[in-house]
């Protein structure tokens, strides 16, 4: 095998450890709060180290979270052939991955400016963190959406280099949002996350349970959305965007059963990239065009 045949394949292999196309989760959140931290296109400059950070902080804690959870990937049979268990990549190149991309995350953070280099090892501490509260909380998943709200709070930073209450109301949105599609996700482990004693709101609440609390933290995302509508100023084009992410919502809880994994999947990661993507597309275009 060629050097440059060995390189693509190793560079396939992470970036479907790590689940790359997953960024769309979080990154339209991180623009929308970008525009409206500058009131309009951020620089270029703000936008590329910002982008670098987000991704770059994104694939450590992804492949952290891989090395951590590969004794129970082993185990579950849905989750057996992941890269880690199969023994595709080895835990100390992924390992090196993680060093590299926090490295990375760092050195971005500090060409954006002082608060944001400040914050960087909280940061990679929170998201690193993540791995473990499977262990010991049923809150997990509210813990995985806190970190990832770190998107859209960074961004702000990166643009302003101050705190906002704005940031934080978004970054809530996404906190919210991840942690209800989590539990959803969720709900395809219930047995075995009780056999060897991990915590999730389905495994402790039950199937039933956990799906209604699932629609409350949607629910309470919209309402959310909607307030940020009016803090926001925005116009009906933010309404009628948040009107097709909430029809989505919908379609993603009549969807789920847990017992066919192509479901899941559409409505645990497909719907939902799609209700990012609309939402970014919608606000942008409320903010430039109305």
């Amino acid at each position: 095998m060629s050097t440059l045949s060995l390189v693509y394949r190793k560079a396939k292999l992470f970036g479907e450890l790590v689940m790359f196309s997953h960024t769309l989760f979080s990154l339209p959140f991180a623009v929308i709060s970008m525009v409206w931290a500058a009131h309009g296109i951020p620089s270029g400059r703000t936008m590329l180290w910002g982008v670098i950070a987000l991704v770059a902080a994104r694939n450590g804690a992804n492949a952290f979270n891989r090395v951590a959870d590969m004794t129970f990937d082993a185990m579950n049979p849905r989750t057996a052939q992941r890269h880690m268990p199969r023994q595709l990549l080895k835990s100390r190149e992924v390992l090196i991955f993680v060093a590299v991309n926090y490295a990375i995350f760092i050195g971005a953070s500090a060409m954006l400016n002082l608060l944001c280099f400040v914050l960087s090892p909280v940061a990679i501490f929170l998201i690193s963190s993540y791995s473990y509260t499977k262990r010991f909380t049923f809150l997990s998943h509210l813990y995985l959406g806190f970190v990832i709200a770190s998107a859209p709070i960074g961004a702000w930073f990166a643009v302003t280099g101050h705190f906002a209450f704005t940031p934080f109301v978004l970054g809530t949105v996404v906190m919210l949002w991840i942690a209800g599609f989590d539990v959803i996700y969720g709900t395809q482990d219930i047995e075995f996350d009780r056999t060897v004693g991990l915590w999730s709101i389905p495994s402790y609440f039950g199937l039933t349970n956990a799906l209604w609390i699932a629609k409350g933290l949607h629910a309470v995302m919209v309402l959310l959305l909607v307030f940020l509508y009016f803090w926001q100023g925005l116009d009906w084009l933010y309404l009628l965007g948040i009107a097709i992410a909430v029809l989505l919502l919908l379609t993603e809880h009549n969807l789920i059963k847990p017992t066919n994994r192509r479901l899941m999947k559409i409505a645990s990661y497909n719907l939902n990239q799609v209700i990012s993507m609309t939402i970014l597309a919608f606000t942008l275009a409320d903010y430039f065009l109305l």
